[in-house]
This record gives structure tokens, sequence and C-alpha cells, in this order.
């Protein structure tokens, strides 16, 4: 186990000195704070775009054609990815630009997205439409509840329900909630991702696999691994309780490379808190973390965890938990309290739960 130090992920610091195009973007941009994700859409820009216009060029010869692909793939899968994916969901909250510059705001969705598989306007509508209002209760189409969460067959169950059926499970409950406009958001995005695919396959199916297909591909099962993994410690007895179903990672590499996204615990108390508060209101608060138990585990990942739990390695788990208020004694202690809150929760009408 770990006790809690110091807090290493970003916080926002007022710059010193700033450049003309600082001065520019920030007059375009709601939050000063999101300057870094101007520079990040910009850096995308100029490197995935031509690289995907390279692939599809006719007659480009072989040599040149495999080394771009290869670059296109490090670059969106390895480089890229984290960040952009937690920019989109950083900017799903809080709109990016302001209201007179609102048609940029489609940038990121419509024009950046499709290269890393995020199909336009499904993510936010699944995240802001569904994932928080449900907060993984049995109603949230992307819930952990229901499955024993150390167990990969349980999540490949869950990866092929969300892979293979995931849209059609979203616009029912768009259908049952009776909320249209998101519906078709969701629908129309997904659909003219695929229709897009199809078409340009037509054209140059090898080009369309790297620049498209297999982005997507990769983005639907990180997206489930993440999700997997932040809400895999669910209290069977206060299932809605974030402190409860969530956990946080802090002083980890990943925090500084996709906005704090170890922060999941107050992300879903303050679903609209800006990146950069997160460290410093975790650390007002506690107190709240104290008394519900809740799951901070200090320098891994989301990643860390999944494949952790994969490996039943509790043992690993355990020697990163933060002990914050010296409740446990032993790291057996921990790997019996962690056992506790990954079995499967029985989860019946109205919808009440069976604990475990």
């Amino acid at each position: 186990m770990k006790q809690l130090t110091n807090i290493t992920d970003p916080v926002f610091i007022k710059p010193t000195s700033e450049s003309v195009f600082d001065r520019l973007f920030k007059r375009m941009i709601k939050d000063e704070r999101d300057l870094p994700f101007v520079y990040l859409t910009l850096k995308i820009t100029f490197t995935l775009w031509p690289l995907a216009i390279l692939l599809y060029i006719p007659g480009t010869v072989s040599w040149l054609w495999w080394t771009a692909a290869i670059v296109y793939q490090i670059l969106n899968n390895v480089v890229f990815k984290g960040p952009f994916g937690l920019m989109l969901h950083c900017t799903s909250h809080r709109a990016f630009f302001e209201r007179k510059y609102q048609i940029l705001n489609h940038y990121l969705p419509w024009v950046l997205g499709p290269l890393f598989g995020q199909t336009p306007e499904t993510y936010y509508s699944h995240h802001i439409g569904m994932h928080h209002p449900e907060n993984n209760m049995p109603e949230d189409e992307s819930s952990t509840m229901s499955y024993q969460r150390d167990s990969f067959r349980g999540f490949l169950h869950y990866l092929g329900s969300f892979f293979f059926a995931g849209i059609y499970h979203l616009a029912m409950y768009f259908v049952r909630k009776k909320r249209k406009q998101l519906l078709i958001r969701s629908v129309r995005g997904e659909l003219l991702f695929i229709l897009g695919c199809v078409g340009l396959s037509f054209i140059n199916f090898p080009a369309t696999f790297v620049v498209f297909i297999l982005p997507f591909i990769i983005s639907r099962i990180i997206m489930m691994v993440g999700n997997w993994a932040q809400h895999a410690f669910v209290c069977a007895a206060d299932p809605n309780n974030a402190y409860k179903n969530s956990i946080t990672c802090i002083n980890t590499k990943y925090n500084h490379k996709c906005w704090n996204d170890g922060y999941h615990i107050s992300h879903h108390v303050k679903p609209n808190m800006h990146w950069t508060d997160h460290p410093v209101y975790f650390r007002k608060t506690l107190e709240e973390y104290t008394n519900n138990d809740a799951i901070v585990f200090d320098g891994i990942h989301f990643l860390h965890v999944w494949l952790w739990l994969m490996f039943k390695r509790y043992d690993l788990l355990a020697k990163h938990f933060v002990n914050i208020n010296g409740k446990y004694k032993s790291d057996e202690e921990i790997i019996a309290f962690l056992k506790g809150r990954t079995r499967k929760i029985n989860v019946v009408a109205e919808p009440a739960l069976a604990a475990a």
C-alpha cells in the first residue's frame, strides 16, 4: 500500500509570457486553460491528415506508402490517441470555442474524430447523454455492474456487446427516454462513418483500413478497457455513489498526457469541472474519499488496473493502493476489500440491486 504524499499531476499555472499565437487563440476559446488543446489540434491536423491523403494518392510507390502507413499508425494510436480522446472528452463537457466561433466546435468530432475511429457525435451522445446521467447504474448501456469485473471472459462479453450492438442499445435508450435530438446525432454519426468507410473502401481499401477502420477497432477496444477499469470496483450496497463506483489514479504520467483523466471519481461528482482543477479538488475533499472508502491508486493508470484485474494480480493493485485514512493494516486486507468490489452485482427490476 501507499501513503498519500505530494500530488504531481498537472494544475494550471499562469504563464509569465505569451506568444502572439497564444494571444490570438485565447481570444477564440472559452477558457485560456484549454490553450494546449489548440496546439494539439494543430499538430494532429498537420500530421495525420497529410499522411491520410498521401495514402489515398493513386500510384504512390510501395515503400513510401508503407512508410506513411506505419508512421500514421504510430502517431494515431501511440502518440495522439489518448490525448485526442480525452481532449474530445473535455470539450464535450465544456465547449471549446467562444460562441462567435461556434462552428469550430464541430471540428474535433467531425474532422479529426473520424481519423481516430470516433464516429461523429456518438461519443458526445453516449457519454453526456447517457453515461453521466445514469452513472454506471443498470440503465447505463455501458454499465459494468452485471459483470464479474476481474474476469477476462466477462470483459469479452462486455466488449462484444458494445462493439457489435452498442449503437443499437444507445439508440433504444434514447427512444425510451424520448431524447430525439441525441438519437438523431448518435445514429447519424455512426451511419455516416460506416457508409463513408464502405464508399472509400471501393476507392482504396488498404488506405481506408489504415486511416479509418483500424483506428476505429482500436478506439472501441480502448474505450471499453477504460470504462471497465474506471468502474471495476463497485459497492453493491451503494452503487450510485460516485465515490463507491469509480476510482481515481494519481501521480501518473497518464494524467499529464491525458488531461488528468485519472480523476474519475471527482469527474463523476462534478462532470463540468475543468481538468486542471481536479488535483486541487481532490486535496480539498479528502474527507469524502475517506468517509466513502473510495479507491485511489498512486503511480498507475486505467490500463494497469484493467490488465492486473484480468490476471487477478490484486497484489500489484494493493501495492499501489493509497491508504488515505490508515484504515487498512496490511495488503491482505486491501486485497479482500478490492475483491469484494469486483464481484458481479445481480441487477433486478426497478432497478434494485442485490448485494453480491
